[in-house]
């Protein structure tokens, strides 16, 4: 599928007048919060969030704001953000506890990358309480998951034997439930009141030729219309309108097309969604093309033609690097940063860790530090199971682990990965007896995600005693290969640099972005393990 096209950048839209819209039923909240003061801050800085979160659908629910975004094969999957304002952001939660999609989810005799969570959809619907998550594994089925609360447990509705690609979920004012999704051709379906099976599905739209591809559907009820909002990968939006119910005719207008974003080096902002705030103006939260770091979110304002059709507000002819912030009740409380420390308190993850494919969770184990018990014997780390993610920080941030390591054995590796489809590490080798720290580069993966390099040694240090501290710098400015850096420390104080840069590359084919990435794997046997005390994500 021709998910993604060159990046670009130049200008585009013109702004466009002002049109106060009510009762969007995608939103599924129109009510503010009674008796709250506005939020007095001036302005907000794109991206609202640098870390990769690409294919972003937002809502609101009363005060609330939530985010869903791709993760692939990472586990579990679907996290779901949370905000107050739009511009501040947490991980509150997963929708896809666990990928039981195949073994290949399992890294059981095969591998799932760049498979999984694609794009797919967040709704809350009213009548029940309820969110439901919907999006489809590859080119299979449909899945759909419900929760009451974001923070879970999300447990599987249904399993519908279309795939609906890039489906965007309505819930309809009279509670019906629709599903907008496909790429070129775009099609309606409507679910069943219970939302398990299909009633029926109708193609409404044929992307004419001189757009080329659309995909990533959004579907919203504003003001009695329908509307189809799609992306035209990666450098335009257009939506689509229907004034006679959600299975159209509709019509279709460009929103945005070359647009210069608002991160130097970055592509053109796209494929997000459209949500109403309490007070009734309108954003538009899309994704900007920022690799080495991957997909970032970027929030602009956006007003309505008297006729119906959304416009991007911009800045000197292009999406702002700032806008005033949105007015909106002052939050309940902060959120939780997504930099600072964590020392895995309390006996679970939180909700900013995803495994790189599922875990062997009878091989690790949280309770105020992180044991990492070896799952898999191996030398390649891309097979590895129970490698635990953390995204990058832009522009530029540090993650430093304080790792034991004395009850590691013969043969094992453990450590702190800069970890894509080109990969490296710093981190602990026992061998022969003997313990050295070692940065390693030259993990790579081909086109089609099969390993090609396993990695080379390129510096070491012999270490003595049980505790060690790495540290990996990264630098992922979008616009070209960037440079990524590993030390160590014996006392947590003094850092020693070991090895040469690597080089952290831009291309986007792998869709997600560099992570920060926890491992312990054997190489001879199993039963060693590593004990994980802190890890801290800081940024200059």
């Amino acid at each position: 599928m021709p998910r993604r096209r060159a990046l670009a950048a130049a200008t585009g839209l013109a702004t466009g007048a002002f049109l106060p819209l009510a009762g969007a039923t995608r939103t599924a909240a129109s009510t503010p919060a009674q008796g709250s003061a506005l939020a007095a801050a001036a302005a907000y800085t794109n991206p609202v969030i640098w870390q990769d979160f690409a294919d972003i659908d937002v809502i609101r629910v009363g005060a609330t704001y939530y985010a869903s975004a791709s993760t692939m094969h990472y586990s579990p999957g679907a996290p779901v953000l949370r905000s107050y304002d739009l511009v501040n952001w947490e991980v509150a939660g997963h929708s896809v506890p666990v990928l039981d999609f195949g073994a290949k989810y399992d890294l059981n005799g095969a591998r799932g990358y760049v498979r999984g969570i694609w794009a797919s959809s967040l709704a809350h619907r009213p009548s029940n309480g309820t969110f439901y998550w919907l999006g489809q594994i590859d080119f299979a089925r449909t899945y759909i998951y419900t929760a009451t609360a974001v923070e879970g447990p999300w447990s599987r509705l249904t399993t519908i034997s279309t795939p609906y690609y890039d489906a965007g979920l309505l819930v309809d004012s009279d509670d019906s439930l629709y599903v907008a999704y496909g790429n070129t051709t775009i099609s309606v379906a409507q679910l069943s009141r219970d939302g398990r099976t299909q009633v029926r599905t109708q193609q409404v739209f044929t992307t004419p030729s001189s757009v080329g591809t659309l995909e990533g559907a959004r579907f919203y009820k504003i003001n009695g219309q329908y509307y189809i909002f799609l992306t035209r990968p990666a450098n335009g939006q257009y939506i689509l309108k229907s004034s006679s119910g959600p299975f159209g005719p509709y019509t279709m207008r460009q929103v945005l097309l070359d647009l210069r974003g608002p991160i130097p080096g970055g592509g053109v902002p796209h494929q997000g969604g459209l949500v109403q705030t309490q007070s009734g103006a309108w954003y538009y939260m899309a994704f900007v093309d920022a690799y080495p770091g991957g997909r970032v979110p970027a929030l602009a304002p956006v007003t309505w033609t008297s006729d119906g059709w959304p416009v991007v507000q911009l800045v000197n002819g292009a999406w702002g690097t700032s806008y005033p912030s949105p007015a909106v009740p002052t939050p309940p409380r902060p959120v939780t940063p997504m930099v600072g420390v964590d020392t895995f308190d309390g006996t679970a993850l939180k909700p900013r860790w995803e495994w790189n494919h599922n875990p062997d969770n009878t091989k690790w184990s949280v309770n105020n530090g992180l044991t990492l018990r070896t799952a898999t014997v191996t030398n390649d780390l891309y097979w590895a199971r129970n490698t635990l993610t953390h995204r990058i920080q832009g522009p530029t941030s540090t993650a430093t682990v304080q790792l034991d390591h004395s009850a590691i054995r013969d043969g094992d590796r453990a450590g702190l990965a800069l970890l894509r489809d080109s990969s490296a590490w710093i981190g602990v080798k026992r061998d022969g007896g003997a313990t050295r720290v070692a940065m390693v580069n030259g993990l790579t993966m081909d086109g089609n995600w099969n390993t090609t390099g396993t990695g080379t040694e390129v510096a070491s240090a012999t270490v003595s005693g049980g505790r060690i501290w790495l540290r990996a710098a990264a630098d992922i400015r979008p616009g070209a290969a960037r440079p990524g850096t590993f030390s160590y420390s014996t006392d947590g104080t003094t850092f020693t640099r070991l090895g040469s840069a690597f080089s952290m590359g831009n291309d986007w084919r792998f869709f997600m972005g560099y992570r920060f990435a926890l491992f312990n794997h054997a190489t001879q046997a199993l039963g060693g393990a590593v004990r994980v005390m802190r890890f801290e994500l800081s940024v200059p």
